[in-house]
């Protein structure tokens, strides 16, 4: 008896044994097909942390690699990668490179042509640090519409930026590079030395830069005497300088004059009267018509004094 009841508990035994280890499988199992997605989830973390190290190693190597601007706090830039840039355009296409350019102090600015290119271009530039973050945030929003990026949002301290040291691309890295250099330049150079370099640099048409040329080659005269008009005039041709020229009828060109002037005249830069000269000024020197001399009247002769 008690060997039949040995068997019975070794028979149970080794049946509880069996389902143990047949449950033990199949958990075995089960796991074993939750493996493949833990092996691929970990291999995915794993590229893109690579991806993101990657980034920041590049991103680290572009930002040390980008000049530093300290040095134009005393010295002029000899030349610009705008000024390359035209010049190996002329070359590709079998013409010799023009280049017109003479440096000038804000002393030797007409104070109604450097008025004109900040209201036209940047009004804010005095108190923004570089960025004007307002704008910046609406031409993002414009791009996300468009599917590309615009010219809008950039001040003048980017706009100097691009000049000096980058393409005229609309790329998304050109873009960051723009913004760190134009936080270098703010905190390298106070804001009139940054809009001294900028007048001096810009492309006021072929082969054309900065505003004494400008004025010169549009106008006949030094940047010193430019009138409301002419300012208003070469601060709209800054988005399309080669293609804006006075001689082109572009409508954009005298809209945008106009209402240069009518800002002016906002801001208290122009009163009533001298705003109604510069419309008509702006009129004028697009029609193509010179200016009105004034009327030579010979000197009445002496004649006696009545008695």
């Amino acid at each position: 008896m008690a060997s039949r009841t040995m068997k019975l508990k070794q028979s149970t035994t080794g049946k509880s044994k069996q389902a143990t280890t047949g449950k033990a499988s199949q958990v075995g199992k089960a796991k074993g097909k939750k493996a493949p997605s833990r092996a691929s989830g970990g291999l995915l973390g794993r590229l893109l942390l690579v991806a993101f190290l990657g980034l920041v190693v590049f991103a680290s190597y572009e930002y040390a690699s980008l000049p530093d601007a300290a040095p134009l706090l005393k010295q002029n830039p000899k030349t610009t990668a705008l000024i390359e840039q035209r010049a190996e355009e002329a070359r590709e296409e079998g013409h010799k490179p023009r280049r017109r350019q003479s440096w000038v102090g804000l002393s030797s600015v007409s104070k109604h042509a450097i008025d004109a290119v900040l209201l036209s271009e940047d009004a804010s530039f005095y108190l923004h640090e570089g960025v004007d973050t307002k704008e910046l945030e609406n031409a993002l929003e414009d791009a996300i519409r468009q599917g590309k990026l615009g010219r809008g949002a950039s001040t003048i301290t980017q706009q100097l930026a691009k000049n000096l040291w980058l393409s005229t691309d609309r790329s998304l890295l050109r873009k960051g590079k723009e913004l760190i250099l134009a936080h270098r330049l703010e905190e390298s150079l106070p804001k009139n030395r940054i809009l001294t370099i900028y007048l001096n640099v810009v492309e006021w048409g072929n082969g054309v830069y900065g505003i004494e040329a400008g004025a010169r080659e549009h106008f006949g005269i030094p940047a010193s005497q430019l009138s409301a008009a002419q300012g208003a005039l070469l601060a709209s041709m800054l988005p399309a300088p080669r293609k804006r020229s006075l001689t082109s009828g572009s409508k954009a060109l005298k809209k945008r004059a106009h209402w240069i002037i009518d800002q002016m005249q906002a801001v208290r830069r122009l009163d009533a009267g001298q705003a109604q000269a510069a419309h008509a000024e702006i009129d004028r020197i697009l029609s193509g018509k010179p200016a009105e001399e004034p009327e030579y009247e010979e000197p009445a002769a002496d004649s006696p004094s009545p008695v």
